[in-house]
């Protein structure tokens, strides 16, 4: 550095957890990839992974044990639904129950969807 510029180390700000909750929550809502979305946001793809952990686990937490709210689908009636059961999820994905699907594997399922 020969014309005097002093080497200067660039800090990253420590993100506070509110930040990370609302990068996760801009983030879900994108439709951008993990690597689009880092790159716009100037965060690391490990930094949104973290954020995304913790927000999970979060969310897992406080949401142990809660009821949901269920609405009933216009249209849809018990005579004209075969017996099927739909769960949407916070995403925007769906999951449809046909008749005759066990309870051993619904339980199964579940625990796994708890996990996503």
């Amino acid at each position: 550095m020969s014309d005097g510029a002093v080497g200067l180390v660039q800090r990253r700000r420590r993100v506070t957890g509110e930040e990370a909750k609302r990068l996760v929550g801009e983030y879900e809502a994108s439709g951008l990839t993990r690597q689009a979305f880092c790159a716009g946001h100037g965060l690391s793809l490990a930094s949104l992974d973290k954020y995304r952990r913790q927000h999970r686990s979060v969310a897992r937490a406080a949401g142990a044990g809660r009821l949901l709210s269920v609405e009933v689908m216009p249209g849809v009636s018990a005579s004209n639904s075969h017996g099927a059961l739909w769960v949407e999820l916070a995403n925007g994905r769906r999951i449809g129950v046909g008749s005759g699907f066990d309870a051993a594997t619904l339980e199964r399922l579940l625990t796994v969807l708890e996990r996503v």
